[in-house]
């Protein structure tokens, strides 16, 4: 066993909490009873809130956890199914007597957040959308497709040039700061669970594409804050989909009746790493 990605270090205190056996990483910070769950992507970890939390402790608790398999959290592997995730959100809730909840979800964590609202009406207060997956629609050619692309031996062997790329593609103009995520993620290609992590990482693709949420989001009755970046090169797939993502912003967007949509200029899929200062800003104003 080792030391949970050791490589890896958190500019915020981590605790951790037993959820079904899964040791769930977490940062907790601020002190007002209301509170701001935050939700990272595929391949993320909580870190991708770093540029957030400084400020927005300030108004809000905020708490924003590793799922299982990522950051510092158990990689033990697991379906990565969509309800996989949703359960392990609704027990962390209990487990820590969370009230006045709000979800702050980016890209598969607006996915999951999408789900765990529909599921559970009523337990959220607010939503909040970062670029978030779940507002396009596959065919079954399309998932076989991707599938094949995404094994976890794809993923394990990615070469450092690749990941400085992949980084790179989550941007208008990637911040310096990013640099510290991309040593990151070099840094664990040398952890004894690594392949786990590229197990599970490989298996939350998967549990996207097979419980999409689209067709439920017209179900969502919290108040919701949706954000893109109009550059965005991952949303929607453009190896599959000639929309933009305007398009797919204002789809979604549409189906989700209590809504606002917050479409940002020279901006990417990673928002609120890129323009921390506008995201911030549009959180307080929602939120409060």
């Amino acid at each position: 066993m080792s030391n949970i990605f050791n490589q890896i270090k958190y500019k915020y205190s981590t605790n951790f909490i037993d959820i079904d056996g899964y040791k769930v990483a977490y940062v907790d910070e601020g002190n007002s009873e209301d509170v701001i769950l935050f939700i990272h992507g595929l391949g993320s970890y909580l870190k991708a809130w770093d540029r957030n939390i400084t400020e927005l402790k300030k108004y809000f608790r905020c708490i924003a956890l590793d799922l299982p398999g990522y950051g510092k959290s158990s990689k033990i592997i697991h379906s990565g199914k969509v309800d996989f995730y949703t359960t392990i959100l609704h027990k962390f809730i209990k487990k820590l007597n969370l009230k006045n909840v709000s979800f702050c979800g980016h890209s598969m964590g607006g996915h999951i957040a999408s789900s765990y609202v529909i599921n559970h009406p009523g337990q959220v207060k607010k939503l909040i959308l970062v670029a978030p997956a779940g507002f396009e629609t596959f065919t079954d050619n399309d998932i076989e497709g991707l599938n094949k692309i995404t094994s976890p031996d794809i993923i394990f062997n990615t070469s450092d040039k690749q990941i400085r790329i992949n980084f790179e593609l989550n941007f208008y103009i990637m911040p310096s700061e990013t640099e510290e995520m991309i040593l990151d993620r070099i840094a664990i290609k040398t952890d004894p669970e690594f392949y786990n992590h590229c197990i599970v990482v490989s298996n939350s693709l998967l549990g996207l594409l097979k419980q999409p949420v689209f067709d439920q989001l017209a179900e969502i009755q919290t108040s919701t804050l949706i954000l893109f970046g109009i550059e965005d090169l991952l949303i929607p797939n453009r190896s599959i989909h000639s929309t933009t993502t305007k398009e797919i912003a204002l789809l979604g967007a549409k189906k989700i009746k209590n809504s606002k949509l917050v479409i940002l200029e020279k901006c990417g899929h990673f928002i609120q790493f890129e323009k921390p200062d506008l995201f911030n800003q549009e959180v307080v104003s929602f939120l409060q």
